[in-house]
């Protein structure tokens, strides 16, 4: 029995805000899916579609790697940012000369903004119940 070659893959994880996304890398023509659909398919928005693409723009390996992403939690736009800094870190790991340019356009910076909690005697984090004279 022939052994089939496997293909080299680079793995990254992004995350931001509730969302956590599980990237790998595959050299290809530049296919990208997200949870077994098309990016076409999963993400609505142009803006999210460059999202997702900006670190590979950056790069300039559009068209040098398929992207094969599994991404839960949050909303889309997190979930947009959340494999941008996935494919960010995956890129880090396939080629170590591509850190300045991730770097300097803040792809491999965590986001740490998250929603803040709900505090007691308040209708939601900062807003307080309204207030009335009489």
């Amino acid at each position: 029995m022939a052994k089939k070659a496997e293909k080299i893959m680079f793995y990254g994880t992004g995350r931001r805000k509730k969302s956590i996304a599980r990237v790998r890398l595959v050299e290809g023509s530049g296919v990208i899916t997200v949870n077994g659909k098309n990016i076409d398919e999963y993400f609505g928005t142009e803006t999210l579609k460059v999202i997702v693409k900006q670190p590979l723009v950056a790069t300039n390996t559009l068209e040098k790697y398929d992207v094969i992403c599994k991404v839960t939690g949050g909303g889309f736009t997190g979930q947009a940012g959340a494999i941008r800094h996935g494919i960010a870190r995956a890129l880090l790991e396939a080629n170590a000369e591509y850190r300045p340019t991730l770097k300097v356009n803040g792809y491999l910076t965590r986001d740490p903004r998250m929603k803040e909690r709900k505090k007691y005697g308040l209708k939601k984090a900062r807003r307080a119940p309204q207030f009335s004279k009489r």
